[in-house]
């Protein structure tokens, strides 16, 4: 019988389980509020015309579904803000999907602050090999504390 290959997860990763990271700051602007929304093919009116977002009864133009903002750049400032760093020994990344739970409009001039931790890793052997599953949480609120949504999503690394 062969031998079960050994686990990368450590116990510095297996420590990470449930640890919330940095802060990190999402501008929601105008543009790309638009951009996004043209760029997956969303034609409502809200996205694009403050006066119909207004009408409507929103404070501003709506960011569509999936749109929490740009991450605002730091020069000196680590590349993925936000996220609990893993060492992890496999080279490739697959975006294994993302679910949100939207609590509150999000609207143009919004700056928002998200939270995630990772909440559970998981080993597969997957047809290119052995494979680790990343699974966290996040939670973005608007600068007065309000909670506007809650993601759910997983990266695939092999």
């Amino acid at each position: 019988m062969p031998e079960s290959p050994t686990s990368v997860i450590t116990d510095a990763m297996q420590a990470a389980i449930g640890v919330e990271g940095p802060p990190a700051t999402m501008e929601v602007t105008t543009t790309g509020i638009r951009m996004f929304a043209r760029a997956v093919g969303y034609t409502d009116p809200t996205f694009y015309d403050e006066a119909a977002a207004r009408a409507r009864g929103y404070r501003g133009l709506v960011a569509p579904p999936g749109f929490m903002g740009t991450a605002i750049h730091r020069p000196d400032g680590p590349t993925f803000e936000g996220m609990v760093s893993l060492e992890i020994p496999y080279r490739r990344i697959l975006d294994g999907g993302t679910t949100y739970e939207f609590l509150e409009p999000i609207v143009a001039g919004d700056l928002l602050t998200s939270r995630s931790r990772i909440t559970e890793l998981r080993e597969r052997d997957g047809s290119m090999g052995p494979m680790l599953i990343v699974f966290r949480e996040a939670v973005f609120a608007r600068e007065d504390g309000t909670v506007v949504a809650k993601s759910r999503g997983n990266l695939i690394h092999y």
